[in-house]
């Protein structure tokens, strides 16, 4: 729903799948028919346009990770209104990514949606093994486990084998370990090489290559320091997807602005300036440096799972809002993402605090929302698109018909952003249709594409 011109001329690139798109091919004119945009909409926005009118456009896009649960739902999810396809490379082989990227680019091609394709890189992260294929692994209370680097042949029980050869280093005895943000956490009794032996303080489920945190006295002890932005498998994994055509890449773990213009330059130097990058923000590091960050990305990803792994949840809520805003003035477009409607992994329908979340992200201006495991494992992936799609326009709505005008003015948020006359401009054509009226905006209206250096 963000209002920047920024955004509103990069969001072509995160919705189009085809060069044309890309090029900002657009051809509008004035008329009082719906098909007076030509080549600018896709099977999705037309429909909408059709029922609702210009003024009643969706502007939040809407992202669903691709996953084995969805594959086959793929046209459905196209249908209800996913704008862009997130294929997370940390999981599942070549094959499946092949097979999945290729079957969005034939719905673009042959049914006329302008899906865009997103890979999204592993990043630096410490992570357990994979527990030899077991879905799970049961910590009790008490129970002692050795955490080791070392490579294992064989799966031994309260043996936790780390990606990371020097994960240990500056960890004492007495700190804790604390699994996926809080799923298991464990006390650290010995330390002998780069091993530690710990004892489980809080019981609970170890799940395949589930991410790890020290804490020390109620503090976060930092990890990352000595891990690259991007491994090797990141770069090889970057490979892949520019063979598939990818759209944008996210980069997870993301440290400072310098890993963003590294990977800027390598794209150039290769022509392909074409693929944007969005920033994952989930650490630490990222938070204290994210102006930089922000002002060198082409977008920005507000990866609030891997980002409670690092900070007190109670933070999460406070520090998406100020992303979110730094990000509209830097007029840079911003997804909200993780864990927006988590319930609909197993149940057909969400709580309602889970819609509030997604409402509350449409309402801060956020220009995308992300399903993650909703849609890609779990059992109700269509289900998940139409309610995010339903909390997102009916937010949209409530903002645009009553309640925001109100509470805040449209020329008053042009004077708080950077960007005052292209804000100014849009604000008042915005502002002489609502006085006009619908009737004048579906009968004819502006297009303004902004471009962004």
């Amino acid at each position: 729903m963000a209002t920047s011109a920024a955004a509103a001329s990069f969001f072509p690139y995160l919705v189009a799948a085809s060069a044309s798109h890309r090029r900002g091919a657009y051809r509008i004119r004035a008329s009082s028919s719906v098909s007076a945009v030509e080549g600018a909409m896709d099977v999705v926005s037309e429909a909408e346009l059709q029922e609702k009118g210009f003024m009643g456009l969706r502007k939040t896009k809407l992202v669903c990770t691709v996953g084995p649960a969805c594959v086959e739902a793929l046209p459905g999810l196209a249908r209800g209104g996913m704008g862009v396809a997130r294929v997370n490379l940390c999981h599942g082989g070549r094959d499946w990514h092949r097979a999945a990227m290729r079957e969005v680019r034939r719905l673009n091609e042959e049914e006329g949606f302008c899906v865009s394709l997103m890979v999204d890189t592993e990043g630096s992260q410490l992570l357990v093994a994979d527990h030899g294929g077991a879905a799970s692994v049961k910590a009790e209370y008490g129970s002692e486990w050795l955490f080791t680097s070392k490579r294992i042949d064989e799966v031994h029980s309260f043996t936790m084998h780390v990606n990371f050869d020097k994960f240990s280093e500056g960890i004492l005895v007495g700190d804790e370990i604390v699994i996926d943000g809080g799923m298991a956490t464990f006390e650290v009794t010995e330390k002998f090489g780069n091993d530690l032996r710990c004892k489980c303080t809080d019981p609970g489920l170890l799940l395949p290559r589930a991410k790890l945190s020290f804490w020390r006295n109620g503090n976060l002890v930092e990890r990352n320091f000595g891990l690259p932005t991007l491994s090797a498998k990141d770069w090889a994994d970057i490979e892949f997807g520019i063979a598939e055509g990818v759209d944008c890449i996210a980069l997870s773990f993301v440290k400072d602005a310098n890993d963003i213009k590294y990977l800027k330059t390598y794209l150039s130097r290769r022509s392909l300036e074409h693929i944007k990058i969005f920033a994952k923000v989930e650490s630490l590091e990222s938070l204290k440096n994210l102006k930089d960050i922000i002002e060198a990305s082409d977008g920005v990803m507000v990866a609030r799972g891997d980002l409670g792994v690092q900070i007190p949840l109670e933070q999460i809520p406070a520090i998406q809002e100020t992303i979110v805003q730094l990000c509209r003035q830097l007029n840079k477009p911003v997804i909200v993402a993780s864990q927006l409607l988590e319930s609909m992994v197993e149940y057909p329908t969400p709580t309602r605090a889970e819609v509030a979340d997604v409402s509350e992200a449409v309402r801060q201006y956020a220009d995308a929302v992300m399903l993650s495991a909703e849609s890609a494992i779990g059992a109700y992936p269509q289900k998940a698109l139409a309610v995010l799609r339903a909390a997102s326009e009916r937010m949209e709505s409530w903002s645009r018909e009553e309640s925001m005008q109100k509470l805040l003015p449209q020329h008053q948020l042009a004077i708080a952003l950077p960007d005052r006359i292209s804000e100014q401009i849009c604000t008042s054509a915005a502002e002489m249709g609502i006085f006009l009226g619908t009737l004048v905006s579906k009968i004819c209206f502006f297009f303004l594409k902004l471009t962004h250096g």
